[in-house]
């Protein structure tokens, strides 16, 4: 019965994740690597969220593939993607609580700047788009929460919703296809015993994906901004928690 309940949380999680995704862009690690950990260790947990993650994303990025702002992705989205897979390389050895904390406020500090109207007119320009996707992949890898920390630094741009999803999307796409593989040849064998909760996690982040694309379609343009901010401030408030 055990077995049968972690199964149904896991199918549920994995929707709700799926789901929160498709509306923010963000999500599905946020959400299902805390309950993988309560039964694996953080490096399998890791390698089974890894393809849910992968193929929920492109499903995504097929959704809303013809609404990626190419600029964007160039100056922002490449050094992000590098970024974050050297962030998530050098995770061992600089993830520390302080600089959680320090990034947690950085959160909530974006997240209230989006519900008071922005960034004081601010856009970045070539270079400082650059040196944001790269700062925010970076510190995305090293606190495990790149989703986050990219959504945050996309907000800058002001991009209109589908822009700002489908951006993103592409974004986190890059990273997976870099690393799903690196996660799955390192671990293969390790993962082998898991490919039942692999397949109800990626059946929940689909049936999540699909419906929560129905839901970001229902909300109005001038409230999604409300939305990305609020989804920030509440990932801030959870790291901040996490490291104490």
């Amino acid at each position: 019965m055990d077995g049968i309940l972690f199964f149904a949380a896991l199918l549920a999680v994995g929707a709700l994740s799926g789901a929160t995704a498709a509306v923010l862009g963000f999500g599905i690690g946020s959400l299902l690597t805390p309950l993988l950990l309560t039964r694996l260790e953080p490096h399998l947990a890791v390698g089974v969220v890894a393809l849910p993650h992968l193929i929920a994303t492109a499903i995504r990025f097929v959704q809303h593939r013809r609404w990626i702002d190419r600029a964007v992705l160039v100056r922002f989205g490449l050094p992000s993607a590098v970024g974050g897979l050297a962030g998530a390389l050098l995770q061992d050895t600089l993830r520390s609580p302080m600089l959680i904390l320090v990034l947690a406020v950085l959160l909530v500090l974006t997240g209230i700047a989006n519900l008071s109207g922005g960034f004081g007119g601010w856009r970045p320009g070539s270079a400082a788009a650059t040196v944001l996707g790269l700062l925010s992949g970076i510190f995305g890898g090293l606190v495990g929460n790149q989703g986050g920390l990219r959504a945050a630094g996309l907000t800058a741009f002001n991009l209109p919703p589908r822009p700002y999803l489908a951006t993103s999307t592409a974004v986190a796409l890059l990273i997976d296809a870099a690393r799903t593989p690196v996660y799955l040849l390192r671990g293969s064998d390790a993962l082998v015993p898991f490919v039942a909760p692999i397949a109800v996690a990626t059946l929940g982040c689909v049936l999540g994906t699909i419906a929560g694309e129905r839901l970001f379609l229902r909300i109005p343009r001038e409230r999604y901004r409300t939305v990305v901010g609020v989804a920030v401030i509440v990932l801030g408030a959870w790291l901040m928690l996490s490291s104490f």
